[in-house]
């Protein structure tokens, strides 16, 4: 089935920890780290030489890490070495990270976990501050060598040294907003007064990363070089030889009071359109910041720590903390040892032909099949479109598209490690093409469905191996939407299943184990979201109005929109399928949505479903100032069965683990991520209120809001 996606995109890269696959490929990086320093160093996560030249090299290489990240420890290590360094007077001070991956990947946010004193939280970050304030303060000069990823307070301490040299293919920025704050070691207050803040605060704002070219346009870096380069380049910034990037007259005019008032309201109309303050505070509380105090850099400095500490304490924060360690925790249940080099695809239609291109786009060799030409052609066209916009070089892309190769004899599958079979929701089909494609295929290949509704109960008899069989059911847009249900049956191969995982990991989704069951979790839960919101309707309650419930409750897009963006006809099929199986415990459909359907009015495909569509989006007229006005009931009518159901899936032992099931729902659907998921959001509401509302909606509406049994033993 279709789905949505959030407005806001989660932590991709995270900004503390770096994603493991870039991680292999910089393993091999040689760098230019100054002279060789002694065995025996007195730091645990620093190493202190000196060149010829007098200059004193500063290596951070945090002990049992693969990435640098700052935790107390560390920071309080780094003061330390500050001192030494104010002591021993070198000529200068380079600082460069030792790890392959990168210079800082941010802070340790293991720290920030279950913080609920603003007041501790500010004490921590004010000793934190020193150490920033300390290495600004060196009367010495300093530079920052900076290769790989360099995000949140790696990039704060960067912005700390006078100069800032960056390797060809480093990354910058400010991740922060995805975890619900703001940069929290000074970085509000030095890049904006660095960098013009139209641009610096945008880059806040949204939590995007630049690379090294654009970082040295926009000011934030004073050169791009190579690796082999470094030494020279180092001497020149050392030396007075470098012109360092300076504020220019725009950014001193931002600055100024009457203009940031001006700016700052620009801003909060854009932050409005991505996400409400009521539900994400953090873009707000980084525009009330500057606002109040972008004038002066010791004011902004010390209001930004009472500010990153009330933030870090709100459930929004501690939310969106909680779905960076899901997203950990989903990948590492990937594991490693990916042995699929060779993937098959049959079914070259939206789904089939975009799960082709992703898997080409991360460095697999793919072969994609079809009846017909012209969905194979679509495919390709649709591929480098996507590579347009997720590669960077050309010569990338190219290799990318190569890898993708039309197969219209299906010749693919004699050699392809992984079969994934796309073809439309028909179970004689699918067991048609099962029977052609079975005898061609490696003894050792495994045979993968993107079924997202049928058991694979009902794909095993036909086939000679059903152990080989499993699914693996992406969700559209593939390249938006990291979730990939990989479905089980009584009769698996352990290993099959062991290999599937780790594909879906190196394709840098995440793998979410489900036994096979009718709609597995991610459709199940959000059926009945759907179809209630399709009584509502025959209740006459205005669409936009329902939509209005499900966005205020944090949705980034209510049902009816997103019916239409499935399509009717699929919901239709989805709905009578799961119906089958769980009859009263799903809203009845409606008959009017069959005649709907009859008519070809499809949603979004045909440009009319329960909205009109122009140019990929609904036209939606506002609702009228006065008429009624969503109530609590209506938003716990649409979300509250998603929690049922998802109570229900772990009874049933479905999915084992409530933690993956929150994860499942957030990166497969959206689920509004500030509340942690469907589970959690139950948690933080109270088991009692949500059971005590699901039965007094039940005596008003009807069975189908009955408490799931698994509520008893929920915690």
């Amino acid at each position: 089935m279709h789905r949505w996606w959030a407005r806001r995109r989660h932590a991709d890269r995270g900004g503390v920890t770096m994603d493991s696959k870039i991680m292999t490929a910089l393993a091999g990086r040689v760098l230019t780290l100054g002279p060789q320093p002694a065995p025996d160093s007195p730091y645990k996560h620093f190493k202190l030489t000196r060149d010829a030249d007098g200059v004193a090299w500063l290596l951070f290489d945090r002990t049992d890490a693969s990435a640098n990240t700052l935790s107390s420890d560390v920071m309080e290590e780094f003061d330390a070495v500050l001192a030494a360094i104010e002591t021993e007077r070198p000529a200068g001070l380079v600082i460069r990270s030792a790890k392959p991956s990168g210079f800082i990947a941010g802070a340790d946010v293991n720290e920030f976990r279950g913080a609920s004193d603003p007041g501790m939280v500010e004490t921590r970050i004010r000793a934190a501050h020193a150490v920033v304030d300390h290495l600004e303060a060196l009367k010495l000069p300093t530079v920052a060598v900076i290769h790989g990823f360099c995000l949140g307070g790696g990039l704060e301490v960067a912005l700390a040294c006078q100069s800032r040299i960056a390797i060809d293919g480093a990354r910058f920025g400010f991740p922060e907003v995805m975890l619900g704050l703001h940069p929290g070691l000074g970085g509000t207050a030095r890049f904006t007064a660095l960098v013009n803040p139209t641009q610096s605060m945008a880059l806040m704002l949204t939590g995007r990363t630049i690379d090294a070219r654009r970082a040295k346009s926009l000011g934030l870096v004073d050169a791009v070089t190579q690796e082999r380069h470094v030494t020279g380049a180092v001497k020149d910034a050392l030396f007075g030889r470098l012109k360092r990037a300076r504020p220019g007259l725009l950014t001193r005019a931002a600055n100024f009071g009457p203009v940031r008032g001006l700016l700052a309201k620009r801003m909060r109309s854009e932050a409005a359109k991505a996400a409400s303050r009521e539900h994400y505070p953090a873009p707000y509380a980084l525009i009330d910041l500057w606002e109040s105090h972008g004038g002066s850099k010791a004011a902004m400095l010390k209001a930004e720590q009472a500010s990153f500490a009330r933030l870090m304490v709100t459930p929004t924060a501690q939310n969106l903390i909680r779905v960076f360690f899901l997203r950990e925790q989903m990948k590492k249940a990937a594991g490693s040892g990916n042995t699929i080099k060779h993937v098959h695809v049959i079914g070259a239609g939206a789904m089939g032909g975009d799960i082709a291109a992703w898997v080409a786009g991360q460095g697999l060799r793919v072969s994609l099949a079809d009846m017909k030409a012209e969905p194979i052609a679509g495919a390709v066209k649709r591929a480098a479109e996507l590579y347009g916009k997720i590669i960077r070089k050309p010569i990338e892309v190219r290799d990318a598209l190569d890898r993708l190769i039309p197969d219209m004899d299906g010749e693919g599958v004699r050699n392809a490690d992984l079969i994934i079979e796309a073809v439309p929701e028909k179970l004689e089909l699918k067991q048609k093409v099962y029977a052609g494609l079975e005898p061609r295929m490696k003894p050792s290949a495994i045979l993968a469905t993107n079924t997202s509704s049928i058991p694979l109960q009902d794909l095993r008899p036909t086939l000679a191996r059903p152990e080989r069989l499993v699914g693996l059911h992406f969700f559209n847009p593939v390249s938006r939407l990291q979730l990939v249900e990989v479905v089980s049956h009584d009769g698996n191969d352990a290993q099959v299943l062991k290999d599937a995982l780790a594909f879906v990991g190196a394709i840098d989704r995440l793998p979410l184990p489900v036994k096979s069951s009718p709609g597995f979790l991610v459709n199940r839960a959000l059926t009945p979201y759907m179809l209630e919101a399709m009584v509502m309707l025959d209740e006459k309650i205005d669409q936009r109005l329902i939509d209005a419930a499900a966005e205020q409750f944090g949705m980034p897009m209510g049902p009816i929109e997103l019916a239409d963006q499935v399509g009717l006809d699929i919901c239709l099929d989805v709905g009578d399928m799961l119906r089958t199986k769980f009859g009263d415990l799903l809203p009845p459909t409606p008959a009017w949505l069959r005649d709907k359907v009859a008519r070809g009015e499809l949603g979004r495909k045909t440009g009319k479903g329960f909205y009109t569509w122009k140019d990929g989006k609904a036209e939606k007229a506002p609702l009228p100032e006065t008429g009624p006005r969503v109530t609590d009931q209506m938003i716990d009518r649409l979300v509250l069965p998603m929690s049922n159901v998802c109570v229900a899936a772990l009874r049933e032992g479905i999915v084992d683990d409530a933690d993956a099931v929150d994860g499942a729902m957030i990166f497969g659907t959206g689920y509004a991520p500030f509340r942690g998921g469907p589970l959690n959001y139950a948690r933080t509401r109270g088991v009692e209120n949500v059971v005590s509302t699901l039965r007094g909606l039940a005596e008003r509406f009807g069975q189908r809001f009955a408490p799931d049994p698994g509520w008893d033993s929920f915690k």
